[in-house]
């Protein structure tokens, strides 16, 4: 079976991996912490602002069930990418929104969807980002909602593409 990568952040990884999980064609997710200069973070100091990582979720897919472009949709309509500074309370650049781009195939998808939301009257604050080392978060953060019978508090599905 073929397997491709994405790599998203759209604030608390929770409410993202909530939401990829359920998506047909996603084979597995891990939540972590990508986009700063320390290595191997620990949540404590993602949390504290100073290592410029970004709260992520690394997704495993199949590209014969769904395409990087379906994820990429999912990503934008499960968060509020016109906020800046956080994500719904959680304040602070480690829940910023951010695509990181593993091909020039997805940095041209992730442009496109961006342009086509601005063009809809979006403003978008989402960044794109060549992928940079990504450090798993710790095992109590995994699957979080799963083990604990909650549901997202900051992300809400608004379906944004026809």
């Amino acid at each position: 079976m073929k397997t491709e990568k994405a790599l998203f952040a759209s604030g608390c990884f929770w409410g993202t991996q909530y939401h990829f999980n359920k998506h047909i064609g996603v084979l597995h997710t891990i939540v972590g912490y990508t986009g700063g200069t320390v290595p191997n973070p620990t949540y404590e100091q993602v949390c504290g602002g100073n290592t410029g990582h970004r709260e992520a979720i690394e997704i495993s897919f199949n590209p014969d069930v769904t395409s990087y472009e379906e994820l990429v949709k999912l990503f934008f309509e499960t968060h509020d990418f016109s906020q800046v500074g956080g994500q719904g309370p959680d304040i602070g650049e480690q829940y910023t929104s951010a695509i990181f781009y593993f091909d020039e195939n997805q940095k041209e998808i992730a442009k496109r969807l961006i342009q086509k939301l601005e063009a809809d009257g979006h403003s978008v604050t989402t960044k794109v980002l060549k992928a940079q080392p990504f450090y798993p978060a710790e095992e109590y953060h995994q699957d979080y909602y799963n083990k604990t019978g909650g549901v997202p508090y900051c992300h809400v599905y608004i379906k944004r593409f026809e």
